[in-house]
């Protein structure tokens, strides 16, 4: 990954985590270093190091934005050619490989965190390969998983209510 991206990337988990529901534009991260840190950094200096005009960073700015995204200095830089984050040695078992998959894919999903955390549940349980057999018998069954969603989640439904989402609730009884 380049030192683009992953700046790019931490703006989208630092908009997440302050809640705001999106990446953190340019503008509000340099105005949030100048708030929380009293330290300076243009817009457009961090523009310049998305885009890859300015491929590298001064130290200064290194430990400023690693210290204002709250990560180690040493991942604002570009990964070597080849370089992986995932593991790629050989895993012993089954379930690890379809563990590591889920991680994998809940971070992929990050922007979604109803998904990720699904995804992040179901990787943690121990017996994972019978959560995604139980969760396919549970969609082969007609109606089974609102219902279930309607039980466990009810917030999660009142808001697809407001929204319009469901069909049911612009269709009293069901019917069109």
């Amino acid at each position: 990954m380049k030192l683009g991206e992953k700046i790019r990337y931490l703006r989208s988990v630092e908009g997440t985590l302050r809640g705001l529901g999106r990446e953190m534009t340019q503008l509000e991260v340099s105005r949030a270093i100048g708030r929380e840190l009293k330290k300076s950094i243009s817009q457009s200096y961090l523009s310049q190091i998305e885009s890859g005009v300015r491929p590298h960073l001064t130290n200064r700015t290194r430990m400023l934005l690693a210290k204002f995204f709250k990560v180690h200095p040493g991942y604002l830089v570009d990964d070597p050619e080849g370089f992986h984050y995932e593991l790629t040695s050989a895993l012993p078992e089954p379930e690890e490989k379809l563990d590591l998959w889920l991680i994998q894919g809940a971070e992929r999903f990050r922007r979604d965190p109803e998904v990720s955390h699904a995804l992040l549940e179901i990787a943690r349980h121990k017996d994972t390969r019978k959560c995604l057999i139980l969760l396919g018998a549970i969609l082969e069954t007609p109606d089974l998983a609102d219902r279930l969603l309607q039980v466990l989640k009810p917030e999660r439904r009142e808001r697809e209510v407001r929204r319009g989402l469901r069909s049911d609730a612009r269709h009293p009884g069901g019917n069109s």
